[in-house]
């Protein structure tokens, strides 16, 4: 069992170091990428520094709105500017997890120590025969791998999205 854990981590190491070549091959070494990376940092070191301030007023209000917006717009472009790789990072993906999916379909690769929430339950126990639902699939565990590799790979290799540059995970500003 360790052995087959393993492998599928080792797997998952290896799809998301050859996602991550292809993003810098398409994306991280180009020109533009560069150039949209270093104006949405400037435009979100100008937008802190301006939030900063104790007294706010109408035009430093209406600069903050501008800034902001122009932020946003970069974000956009920078969205589009990845959405070149996406289609080769997910043929990889998806390669990957069919070999994988062929060598441990219908196997236990690992035991959970909790029962999983019934919507998290059809991943962990996916293409496995029995109702024990401690058992773990190799579809569960290639995802928790390549979650926790691909941030790590990106830190590692420098290709972090700007500090500005908004994700699913960051909260929207209040107003």
């Amino acid at each position: 069992m360790i052995s087959d854990l393993i492998v599928i981590m080792c797997a998952s190491l290896l799809s998301s170091a050859i996602a991550e070549g292809i993003s810098w091959l398409l994306i991280y070494r180009t020109d533009s990428y560069k150039n949209l990376k270093s104006l949405i940092d400037k435009n979100t070191q100008k937008l802190e520094k301006l939030k900063e301030r104790s007294t706010q007023s109408k035009s430093t209000s209406k600069k903050i709105e501008q800034l902001d917006e122009i932020t946003k717009g970069l974000n956009r472009d920078m969205s589009m500017t990845k959405f070149k790789s996406l289609f080769a990072v997910s043929i990889t993906m998806i390669s990957f997890f069919g070999l994988l999916s062929s060598w441990f379909d219908g196997l236990v690769v690992a035991r959970l120590p909790f029962e999983p929430i019934s919507f998290i339950r059809n991943l962990s126990h996916r293409n496995l025969v029995g109702n024990d639902f401690y058992d773990c699939s190799m579809l569960f565990f290639y995802i928790l791998c390549g979650i926790g590799l691909k941030s790590n790979l990106q830190k590692l290799f420098g290709n972090q999205p700007p500090k500005g540059s908004g994700s699913f995970f960051t909260p929207p500003d209040s107003k």
